[in-house]
């Protein structure tokens, strides 16, 4: 699992239009890793609209959202269009990047084979360090967004 101060491992997912997304591609900005169990469940809805609603104070911070989750693609596509979610939504499905960052839920619910990621956030600086990181093994707990917004403004100077 990866925390804050470790150097953020690059990757490649696709996003909702099946387009190939690098973290690497957001060089220079301040990117913020959504990582969330799962498309169409309560929390995860209401976790990623709470992040769309504040896009434009992370923008003031040179800030971008990736969510992360091991939904397929069209899953996510269907998820951001009924919420109205316009950053990306990004497709690790097998759930390799979710393991190497917070982790996963395997046997998720009690389904064999039904592997989650953990819900987690990590701050990633134009530098590729990991300069804020949350996990929780409680899929029913949101974040601190209050938090994230007070790193981001840190960041920002």
């Amino acid at each position: 699992m990866l925390k804050s101060g470790d150097k953020a491992i690059d990757f490649e997912l696709v996003n909702t239009e099946l387009k190939r997304v690098r973290l690497s591609d957001y060089s220079g900005k301040n990117v913020v890793l959504v990582f969330y169990p799962g498309a169409f469940t309560s929390v995860c809805e209401k976790e990623l609209c709470t992040f769309r609603d504040s896009l434009s104070k992370f923008n003031r911070f040179n800030a971008v959202v990736l969510g992360i989750s091991v939904d397929s693609p069209f899953a996510n596509k269907a998820f951001a269009e009924k919420n109205r979610i316009t950053f990306d939504l990004l497709s690790d499905f097998g759930g390799k990047m979710a393991s190497q960052y917070g982790g996963v839920h395997e046997n998720f619910l009690g389904i064999p084979g039904y592997t989650v990621a953990k819900r987690a956030v990590f701050i990633v600086d134009g530098n590729g360090t990991i300069v804020y990181s949350w996990v929780s093994d409680d899929p029913g707990k949101e974040p601190v967004y209050e938090e994230i917004e007070m790193e981001l403004e840190r960041l920002s100077g």
